[in-house]
């Protein structure tokens, strides 16, 4: 099939963007060379099940990559614990209760969705490759039976380019499938070529350009997918057959940096900051590790004469020599019990861990901390990790959870909000433990002014410039309270009146019962009070 303009202009933009990225992809196949070799098909060819440690001498910088990737998972998108909620950007509803109620609803709604699907496994898989190569990508879609589905992609796949504001707009894609796949997926679409591949060899790979791009000219009224904000296309790369042309009304990949330098696109990882201490602790240990074999075996000092046999190392070898001389067999001190070396290789591993915040994310060893110690921890932490926290929410939560919410919505997975909603911006607010770490500052702050002000309380009221009802409901928010567990304020409203009404009551009976001992007439007060008020005052005059 001839190639179209639209196809035309797509292979050359994508040539664009795949020789902007060649030097990246060195870079990123020495980085997963030693820190995650099962990545490590950047720019080498590698058949699938073999081993690809042979650069590693030394696991620790692995080690240190998973436990960032698993304390960024615990610490961003917890499973067992909220990371978002919802809320309104106006002001007036976000102390409405009914308001606040609906939207911890569609919450719910989305936790379970993200439950059911395959994020948990995908998103762990997404902080191994920021970790890594700096850049990672995962690609949303819509799901029949689950709602959603979510697929980390690899680096080595994807091309990616910013728009005017700094934002990741524009990814292709170039992947393998198989010519029995393709037909599958894309029907009567695909060439000659691969209906005969499918035929003959279905599971001979061909490669496929997937490219998702703003589409400058659309109908916003109208909803076919040929009118959406961002254009999806799929080519048959070898001889660029247009496979099929839709689109999205969100762009459906996130693709979040770790840190990015601003005239670069990609981003860039710890571990390349690690790399140089890596290469070199490897280096190390290989040399510790020839020094160690040739302690335990050293090699040997052998007379030149009077042996009658070839020198036996083996266990209980038998060397023989000629009775009445002096010469032995002796080892030849090679000084392997130098320390220094040793010493250089901690210092290597200090400065990976400290790369990797090993130290600060893990517990100290030792007599069980105070809770003034934990909290340090915990603000040293997110002075480590604040500036890394504000990208990740940025490119990589908000853009998801909107992608989530759009489709879900949707597909009429919400409960019908309430008529004064109607038109009202919804906005993300992260709850995630390391969110949480980063308001105890000002919990803290909230509480020290509360002990201050107990302080001063007996000699000024200095609580009447306190509002306790917008002080619980604010403190509760930065913990993280859910709204179903709190009364709504008109209950509140209502049993405070409640209580206020039968403390006038009682006032009134206590007034009744002291006029009736001294023998006055209770009739007139009895009066305002309700009956079993009265019977009561009635009882004390008689």
């Amino acid at each position: 099939m001839a190639k179209t303009d639209l196809t035309k202009n797509l292979l050359a933009r994508f040539d664009k963007l795949k020789t902007g990225r060649q030097n990246w992809e060195t870079h990123w196949q020495e980085v997963a060379d030693y820190m995650q070799p099962r990545k490590a098909d950047v720019t080498k060819t590698r058949s699938r099940g073999d081993k690809r440690t042979e650069l590693i001498f030394d696991s620790s910088p692995i080690q240190a990559v998973e436990l960032l990737a698993a304390s960024l998972h615990g610490m961003l998108t917890n499973p067992s614990t909220p990371w978002f909620t919802l809320r309104y950007k106006n002001q007036d509803f976000q102390n409405d209760d009914e308001a606040k109620l609906w939207l911890e609803g569609v919450t719910d709604v989305m936790y379970t969705a993200f439950n059911r699907s395959n994020f948990q496994q995908e998103i762990f898989e997404l902080y191994h490759d920021l970790i890594t190569f700096g850049t990672a990508a995962m690609f949303i879609e819509e799901d029949q039976e689950d709602l959603l589905k979510f697929s980390t992609r690899h680096i080595n796949e994807i091309f990616i380019t910013e728009n005017n504001k700094g934002r990741i707009d524009t990814v292709f894609r170039k992947f393998k499938i198989t010519a029995r796949a393709a037909v599958q997926q894309f029907g009567t679409a695909v060439s000659q070529d691969i209906s005969k591949q499918a035929d003959k060899d279905p599971y001979n790979d061909i490669e496929i350009l997937h490219a998702v791009y703003p589409r400058d000219d659309f109908d916003p009224s109208k909803r076919d997918q040929k009118n959406m904000p961002f254009e999806s296309v799929y080519i048959e790369y070898k001889n660029g057959n247009e496979l099929s042309v839709s689109g999205f009304k969100e762009f459906p990949f996130v693709v979040p940096r770790y840190l990015k330098a601003s005239h670069e696109i990609y981003g860039r990882s710890p571990a390349m900051t690690a790399l140089p201490d890596v290469k070199m602790l490897n280096e190390m240990s290989k040399t510790t590790i020839k020094a160690a074999q040739k302690q335990v075996d050293p090699p040997l000092l052998v007379p030149d004469d009077g042996f009658l046999l070839p020198v036996r190392t083996v266990p209980g070898g038998l060397n023989f020599y000629r009775s009445g001389t002096r010469d032995r067999i002796e080892p030849l001190n090679i000084g392997a019990n130098n320390p220094l070396g040793l010493n250089m290789e901690q210092q290597r591993r200090d400065a990976i861990r400290a790369v990797f915040y090993v130290n600060q994310l893990m517990m100290q060893q030792g007599p069980q901390m105070t809770a003034t110690e934990v909290i340090q921890r915990n603000e040293e932490k997110m002075r480590l990790l604040g500036p890394v926290l504000g990208r990740l929410q940025s490119e990589l939560l908000k853009p998801l959870i909107d992608r989530c919410f759009a489709i879900l919505f949707r597909n009429n997975h919400f409960v019908q909000a309430p008529e004064f909603l109607s038109g009202q911006d919804v906005e993300i607010e992260y709850v995630s433990p390391l969110a949480k770490a980063q308001k105890s500052t000002e919990l803290s702050s909230i509480t020290r002014a509360i002990e201050i002000l107990g302080s001063l309380a007996n000699v000024a009221p200095v609580f009447d410039y306190v509002n306790f009802d917008a002080l619980v409901k604010h403190v509760a928010d930065l913990v993280g309270v859910p709204q179903k567990i709190l009364k709504l304020q008109s209950q509140v409203n209502a049993e405070r009146e409640a209580k206020q009404e039968q403390a006038a009551q009682m006032q009134q009976m206590q007034q009744l019962q002291q006029v009736a001992k001294a023998g006055g007439d209770v009739a007139p007060l009895a009066k305002v009070l309700p009956e079993e008020a009265r019977a009561i005052a009635n009882a004390e005059a008689e």
